[in-house]
């Protein structure tokens, strides 16, 4: 299964940046023994629009039109449902086992997060009930990501 994180806004040359990378990566070398082939971080640009209504609608019209065709679809947002690590890990294992060839996770931009027209997501996720910034909820996603694959693949990292 693939993942695929898709975000607003630009990473480069930031610490939630080089953070992410690095999770990434992990999840990468760790995932290609776990049929998870591919883990990667796609951007959109942060949208110019006046208001915040409409940049959200923008930005949503950008990120429904970059989501790969089928894919299980997860929303980042701070009113969806928190997840355990090992909740989450078996959500992936679970879609990963259900034959899912692509999973997104998708992640607004500094106003927040529009329905994304076209689409209908799988579920909302919530990193607890506070506001993050959302290039810090990029590196949180990243490191639950390599987590989630460490537990289903027996390895120490996970330590709970």
């Amino acid at each position: 299964m693939r993942l695929t994180v898709l975000a607003v806004g630009s990473m480069r040359g930031c610490a939630e940046g080089t953070l992410t990378e690095d999770y990434v990566h992990r999840a990468v070398q760790m995932g290609r023994n776990m049929a998870f082939p591919a883990v990667s971080v796609e951007e959109v640009a942060v949208s110019r629009a006046r208001d915040a209504a409409a940049r959200m609608a923008e930005e949503a019209d950008k990120l429904s039109a970059r989501i790969p065709p089928g894919a299980h679809i997860v929303l980042l947002d701070a009113r969806g449902k928190g997840m355990t690590s090992e909740d989450f890990a078996e959500m992936l294992g679970a879609l990963r086992d259900a034959g899912t060839k692509e999973l997104c996770f998708v992640i607004g931009g500094p106003d927040g997060l529009a329905p994304l027209p076209g689409k209908r997501s799988g579920r909302s996720l919530a990193f607890g009930p506070q506001t993050w910034p959302h290039l810090l909820v990029r590196a949180m996603l990243a490191e639950q990501v390599y987590r989630a694959m460490t537990i289903l693949a027996g390895h120490p990292y996970h330590r709970a």
